[in-house]
């Protein structure tokens, strides 16, 4: 699983940092604009043959469903989920949802 984050979103780029310091498990790339500037923080998650989701209006204080959501996406099959309930306050903050 790779896990993007807009370094353009933020003038410095710290979100990048503290993305990474919460999904250590994870490879967590730096990217520069993913269109989502009017929801910013961007953030997406990716793998081969799964749907890709790209999340907006991220902050820290998100790190705990993002690590529920990496655990989840990393164990669904396809990458869907039947209810988004289990997504907790991020499916709120979904912008799209990406075929793979």
């Amino acid at each position: 699983m790779k896990v993007f984050v807009c370094t353009t979103c933020t003038e410095d780029g710290s979100f990048l940092d503290v993305v990474r310091a919460g999904l250590p498990d994870c490879e967590v790339e730096g990217i520069d604009c993913m269109s989502g500037c009017t929801r910013a923080q961007t953030v997406a998650f990716r793998s081969s043959g799964k749907v890709a989701y790209l999340f907006g209006d991220m902050t820290a204080g998100d790190m705990e469903d993002l690590r529920n959501f990496a655990r989840l996406y990393d164990a669904s099959v396809d990458g869907t989920f039947k209810d988004a309930r289990v997504l907790g306050d991020l499916r709120t903050k979904a912008i799209a949802r990406i075929p793979a």
